[in-house]
């Protein structure tokens, strides 16, 4: 019941505890031995690594991958790799034009690492389903893909150059639905679309950019009766009653947050919430004790849609 109780979390619904989703990423080739850089471009050992975290952390639910570069880099963003982390994305390819007057393209299952993808997807669902672990796409969201497409200048552009800035999100919108489509395909239980950037912006910014783009990839996850969530980071006080608002079933946030707060927002908007483990002071470098920060947040969380992960 484990994976279904992470389902029923998400959804805001009630459930016996809170179920745990540790959002492995990379560090999933490290307990593996494994670099970064070769581990996301293996399909055996992505399976392998993530289907190990999983077992090892005792999961309730795990992210395939969590690499916000893989949408860019199908587009045609190059991207560095490194041993320790996920990828960058070093070419912005929109930083003055379109990208329908580039003639960018919607990308296909045969592009970038999407095969890799595919095929790691093929071999871990299995594994993950013997373990009761529901399994995540995460997929890279539309303010944080035009970051990728434009550069810092997204941001400036998206007061001073509307048209431009809506042209750009607009496609990314439609990129975001493709790559939730293709983690349907591999049989992903829960698609979350992650916009870390999307918290620096006004209110009545995201209310314009980012909402409306995050809908394509919502109809693909919910037309494929699949489980919603929105993922966003930094202190996102002032902008988290519009991620409320996003039609996904949850959200999740960063450690930042104050999770009173958060939770009641979520019950406000009846959402399924996640966080808030403290990667920095607590499990990075120790400055609380991760026992207590975790029985705090456990406590402040609850039993209704409550998912207890990583801020």
């Amino acid at each position: 019941m484990a994976k279904q109780m992470l389902i029923e979390a998400t959804r805001g619904k009630q459930t016996e505890m809170p179920p745990w989703l540790p959002y492995a990423g990379v560090h999933s080739a490290a307990l593996i031995n494994q670099p970064a850089d070769t581990f996301i471009k293996d399909a055996g050992l992505l399976a392998k690594g993530v289907v190990n975290a999983a077992d090892l952390y005792h999961a309730d639910g795990i992210p395939l991958l969590f690499d916000l570069s893989v949408e860019a880099e199908s587009i045609g963003c190059e991207a560095a790799y490194y041993e320790d982390n996920v990828p960058s994305i070093m070419q912005h390819l929109c930083v003055e034009k379109t990208p329908e007057e580039l003639d960018l393209k919607v990308p296909s299952a045969a592009d970038g690492r999407w095969p890799v993808i595919f095929e790691a997807a093929h071999l871990a669902k299995p594994r993950l389903e013997a373990l009761d672990c529901a399994m995540l796409g995460l997929l890279c969201g539309p303010l944080t893909l035009a970051s990728h497409l434009v550069g810092p200048q997204i941001f400036p552009a998206l007061l001073k150059r509307k048209e431009f800035a809506r042209a750009v999100l607009t496609f990314a919108g439609k990129v975001g639905a493709q790559a939730a489509r293709f983690y349907a395909e591999m049989g992903c239980d829960i698609i979350a679309i992650v916009d870390p950037v999307a918290s620096q912006i006004r209110p009545q910014i995201f209310a314009e950019f980012v909402t409306p783009n995050c809908r394509p990839a919502i109809d693909i996850i919910h037309g494929a009766g699949l489980t919603s969530s929105f993922f966003i980071c930094g202190n996102c006080s002032k902008v988290l009653e519009e991620v409320c608002k996003v039609p996904t079933h949850g959200f999740a946030i960063d450690e930042q947050m104050n999770l009173n707060y958060v939770r009641d927002m979520a019950y406000k908007f009846g959402k399924g919430f996640g966080g808030n483990l403290k990667l920095t002071t607590s499990l990075m470098l120790g400055l609380i004790s991760p026992r207590e920060d975790a029985l705090i947040s456990l406590a402040i969380g609850g039993t209704k849609g409550y998912i207890f992960a990583p801020g």
